[in-house]
């Protein structure tokens, strides 16, 4: 039956699925038709669009029969946050806990993706769009769990608090405004994040580990630039603004930042490489029991998955130059995005790129103040809870705290004081995390197996 629910679900128009009551329960579809109706929306920065997905999950919570006192939608300009209070009785004696996602989504151009990327597809085995992982997953299963909650009459014995920001991919303005300037989510005991955590899965869909997001490296940008008197560009001159970036960009290419680690890192890497095996799980391993391990570590830097965890990184992600054709640059300037190892000071980082590119002509600018935040320590509630959830899927995966090589909304909360761990609902294969990049996807098994995710967690935390 569950076989052949998904090939439904997979394959089937969303008029069709409610055609289905048999063989779909109602959280299901409605799960399914949140989740379709946000991807659906491009909620990048430039559309202006995330006050439009925050009011149709207000509209779905109030139908569900949330107060409309309850929900909240703050407007800053043109972007938007939701809050959501699910009341509790009080009889625990405990603070509320904060539930945290993002209603935008990383820019995605349709000339460039295989599938038209705002809207919902699928194969047998993913659906597709922008968003379906980043974050709009974590998003739909999260709003579908507070309808479900409230429509069995759950009362939780503490406050639940819904607080989705709307530019966590760009400014964080929302995320600032959550996690700084509102005493009534300051009050949370701790948080818990839908972007990031997650289950790790082998290439023959083996549960390798569960990880717990408790910490984030630090997120920093600088644009470079080289100036120029330029001139006509068919009188070449030795010194050319782009040829003299493009030797900066190069020299921050081929330069590697040093090794380091934690003891959270090195036990990652140790169970994660007892459970993965083969040639890569042996580095893990090496890596875990001696960081020195040269060998080891140049191997972890080969994976894309795993190179964030061992080591400061910084690459070019923008570029702009020139005024004209056939004009010399005046001008030429890089984007350098840099995701740094927890307790190392940017300013270290700048020095360090300013002395590898070597060129006192070279301008760093840096976009906007760092977040540096702390590591949230497990705590045992949290865990078992977790745990709870996850073993009802995989009752023999090993559950680990790790550190994000990425930025969330959590760094935030985590400076304002909040402890916040990440823990979203999916398992799927790290190398076909294609999160930022084209051709977004999640596996369908992954999005229905995590239907009772968040049941589970909010029923151990705060049930009777």
């Amino acid at each position: 039956m569950k076989n052949l629910l998904v090939l439904i679900l997979a394959v089937a128009p969303l008029a069709a699925l409610q055609a289905q009551p048999r063989e779909l329960s109602e959280h299901a579809l409605k799960t399914f038709e949140i989740y379709k109706t946000i991807v659906e929306v491009d909620t990048s920065k430039a559309m202006g669009n995330t006050p439009k997905v925050a009011r149709y999950l207000a509209d779905e919570l109030i139908a569900a029969g949330f107060p409309d006192d309850d929900i909240e939608i703050v407007r800053l300009g043109d972007l938007a946050a939701l809050i959501v209070r699910y009341r509790g009785d009080g009889s625990s004696g405990k603070k509320p806990i904060l539930f945290l996602g993002h209603m935008d989504v990383v820019e995605a151009y349709a000339k460039d993706w295989e599938r038209p990327p705002f809207q919902l597809t699928s194969d047998d085995t993913n659906f597709y769009g922008r968003g379906t992982t980043d974050n709009k997953f974590g998003v739909a299963q999260l709003t579908s769990t507070f309808i479900r909650l409230k429509k069995e009459g759950f009362v939780p014995t503490r406050d639940l608090i819904i607080a989705f920001s709307g530019d966590e991919e760009s400014g964080m303005t929302t995320t600032r405004m959550l996690a700084y300037e509102r005493p009534d989510l300051a009050e949370a005991e701790f948080a818990l994040n839908s972007d990031a955590g997650g289950g790790d899965l082998d290439v023959n869909g083996k549960a390798i580990t569960y990880n717990i997001q408790a910490a984030e490296k630090t997120y920093a940008t600088w644009e470079i630039t080289v100036r120029n008197p330029g001139g006509h560009s068919s009188r070449p001159r030795e010194d050319n603004a782009i040829y003299d970036l493009a030797a900066a960009i190069k020299t921050i290419q081929d330069y590697k930042f040093p090794v380091q680690y934690s003891d959270m890192t090195r036990h990652y890497f140790k169970v994660t490489g007892e459970q993965l095996g083969g040639e890569l799980g042996e580095a893990m391993i090496a890596f875990a029991e001696n960081p020195d391990d040269e060998a080891a570590a140049a191997r972890l830097a080969k994976e894309s998955s795993y190179i964030g965890t061992t080591r400061t990184t910084c690459v070019v992600t923008m570029l702009q130059a020139g005024h004209a054709e056939n004009a010399l640059p005046q001008s030429a300037t890089a984007t350098v995005n840099c995701r740094i190892f927890p307790g190392v000071p940017v300013g270290e980082i700048e020095a360090t790129l300013r002395r590898v590119v070597a060129n006192d002509a070279v301008e760093f600018k840096q976009t906007y103040e760092a977040t540096e935040s702390p590591v949230s320590e497990l705590r045992e509630d949290v865990l078992d809870a977790v745990s709870e959830a996850v073993n009802e899927r995989y009752p023999e995966v090993q559950l680990l705290a790790y550190m994000e090589s990425g930025g969330t909304d959590g760094m935030h909360f985590r400076r304002a004081g909040i402890p916040t761990w990440a823990v979203s609902g999916i398992f799927m294969n790290p190398d076909e995390m294609y999160a930022h990049g084209l051709n977004e996807r999640v596996p369908i098994k992954a999005f229905y197996d995590a239907l009772d995710h968040w049941s589970v967690i909010i029923h151990q935390l705060a049930g009777p």
